[in-house]
């Protein structure tokens, strides 16, 4: 079930991970002790990297006290809600999809700079509804120490609803949420982050389930014919600002494929299709709200 890699032994409830590097034993340990001291939990489960590896850890030290949960809504891209339920299937995990409903809100949709706000309490709150018909106190999701930097207004819901985060208490950073999950085979290691959709139109353009399909579909429709790795297409109204990892920009480089791309745009209702020449960053669209910051050009 765990990957066989030599080196040290950490041991819960009779589980073994063996993991090459002593400080990331260390950690792994403590986010294992942690879990197991809750007694049952709900993981908030985006089929990302991060929760995933918090949800197998959860199923090493609970078994079937642990919960992966998935919340359904338009913000969601749908590969990625089938992605949750074949993870849920091979790693074992009871997996529960249920519904949220951030896009009748008007402060979310009316798209301000603190949207993730409106978008982790209405998820919080209805984990935690599902919690009190469990019977299960804790909810924890898959922040790490990295995410707690920067411009993240849902952390702040996450906090006044009490979702707990092992990852980020534990200290783990990104690199290293990758290379344990790397070490313990689990299948989506080095999968790209992918933030829900909303999170690719400009601040104060309206969140409507209409426009979050309109960047599904161009995203797909870009992956489909390119085969990039790394993608965002940034809604700003009228202009599809298209972001790709910095060493995948080469792959654009072609006059034909530049032209069919930006006539299929255009089909899907984008009047303008742009090409940063940055590269994929993340929060790229927070450059709006802090000009004078230096933001990341490199991939994660």
């Amino acid at each position: 079930m765990l990957a066989a890699e030599t080196g040290q032994l950490v041991t819960i409830k009779g589980e073994e991970l063996r993991i090459l590097s002593p400080h990331i034993r260390s950690k792994a340990s403590k986010v294992l002790s942690e879990l197991h001291a809750f007694g049952g939990v709900i993981v908030a489960f985006s089929g990302g990297v991060d929760s995933t590896l918090v949800a197998y850890l959860a199923k090493v030290a609970l078994g079937n006290g642990a919960i992966a949960v998935t919340a359904e809504s338009p913000s969601l891209p749908s590969s990625e809600l089938e992605e949750t339920r074949r993870l849920a299937g091979q790693l074992g995990l009871r997996h529960i999809t249920i519904r949220t409903q951030e896009v009748e809100d008007p402060n979310y949709v009316a798209n301000p700079a603190n949207r993730c706000y409106f978008c982790k309490k209405e998820l919080s709150e209805k984990l935690k509804l599902l919690a009190t018909q469990l019977k299960i106190s804790v909810i924890v999701d898959g922040t790490n120490a990295e995410d707690l930097r920067g411009h993240r207004p849902g952390i702040a819901a996450l906090n006044e609803e009490g979702v707990r985060r092992p990852l980020a208490e534990a200290g783990f950073s990104k690199a290293e949420v990758r290379e344990l999950a790397r070490l313990l085979g689990l299948p989506n290691f080095n999968k790209p982050s992918m933030p829900c959709l909303s999170s690719r139109v400009q601040y104060g353009e309206t969140i409507t389930p209409e426009r979050l399909r309109r960047i599904e579909n161009a995203e797909n429709l870009i992956r489909n014919i390119t085969g990039v790795r790394e993608l965002r297409v940034r809604d700003h109204g009228n202009l599809a600002r298209i972001e790709v990892g910095r060493d995948e920009r080469r792959l654009f480089f072609n006059e034909e494929l530049l032209n069919s791309l930006a006539k299929s745009l255009r089909q899907l209702g984008f009047t303008y299709v742009t090409f940063d020449l940055f590269g994929y960053r993340i929060g790229s669209m927070n450059e709006l709200l802090m000009p004078n910051a230096k933001f990341q050009t490199r991939n994660l």
